[in-house]
């Protein structure tokens, strides 16, 4: 299990009324009845952590920009039309949400969508007092590698993805751990931003999609990192490696090995803690992963 470095969702400051309407859902129904592969498309999800696909018309000229609290969506051509893929916060209380729309010649317009509440568990578990009860040198190394990853995490590319369908970068059974409230020694943490999968200390650990690799460290609570960018602000962070495989700048293929399952940092023994992100939003990876095997 693990406690990840927190990044930066949004909170609102208080819930708005959730619309009666699903544009998200009369979009998903029109796409599959246009012919659209499952796959050009992740799971449609509108909930805190998860994922609003917004149609914001017919793909007929060049796409147009989207913001969501500042932060660049990603924009992708599907059955003719435009959808922003857009990542919701943890931190977002259900209610009434929107994006604004450039379309590249000056015109600007608010797209609504709906946050529907999702309840997420509460886990209690025990680690290393040292990893609850920071010393001050502790303290300083954390604060200096949250300052190190703040701009790592804003990279938005323009190159598209490749794909929004995710490989399992390991195989292994995986937890749905996503977005349950973590209570370390008795004390109230972040909530959990990725997905545990469980494996074996040395088992390799494979890139999902293809992208450039941003970043690699070994950090306090993260351990061993590989950070990779797939293009318009969608990342994806490997954690508690025993090993990494690749450097920044380096990129991958769908497939090549970039590190080896640990158990560095704070973790309860090894596994891969995996995380999936959107417009700076840390999104359940399980929307956009392949179906686990049975």
């Amino acid at each position: 299990m693990t406690d990840p470095q927190p990044t930066g969702n949004r909170a609102r400051a208080r819930p708005r009324a959730v619309p009666r309407h699903r544009p998200w859902l009369a979009l998903g129904l029109a796409l599959l009845a246009a012919g659209a592969r499952p796959a050009e498309l992740p799971a449609a999800r509108p909930v805190p952590g998860g994922i609003a696909i917004l149609d914001l018309g017919a793909a007929d000229g060049p796409p147009p920009a989207v913001l969501h609290d500042s932060h660049r969506v990603l924009v992708r051509a599907a059955a003719g039309r435009y959808v922003a893929v857009v990542g919701i916060p943890l931190a977002v209380l259900p209610g009434h949400d929107s994006v604004t729309v450039l379309d590249g010649r000056g015109g600007t317009r608010t797209v609504s969508f709906a946050v529907l509440p999702k309840a997420y568990v509460t886990q209690e578990l025990k680690v290393d007092p040292g990893k609850v009860d920071l010393s001050e040198s502790d303290l300083a190394r954390d604060k200096a590698e949250k300052a190190h990853l703040g701009p790592v995490l804003d990279t938005y590319s323009a190159t598209p993805p490749a794909t929004l369908g995710l490989l399992a970068p390991v195989p292994g059974v995986r937890s749905s751990s996503f977005g349950s409230r973590r209570v370390f020694n008795g004390q109230a943490r972040s909530p959990h931003s990725g997905m545990d999968i469980a494996a074996a200390s040395g088992t390799r650990v494979s890139a999902p999609a293809a992208g450039v690799v941003l970043d690699t460290g070994d950090y306090f609570f993260n351990g061993n990192t590989v950070i990779i960018d797939h293009g318009e602000g969608f990342l994806t962070m490997y954690c508690h490696l025993s090993a990494t495989r690749v450097r920044p700048g380096q990129a991958v293929a769908a497939g090549e090995e970039i590190g080896r399952v640990g158990a560095t940092g704070r973790v309860t023994g090894p596994h891969l803690h995996f995380a999936v992100m959107l417009n700076r939003a840390w999104v359940d990876p399980e929307l956009l992963l392949e179906p686990a095997a049975r």
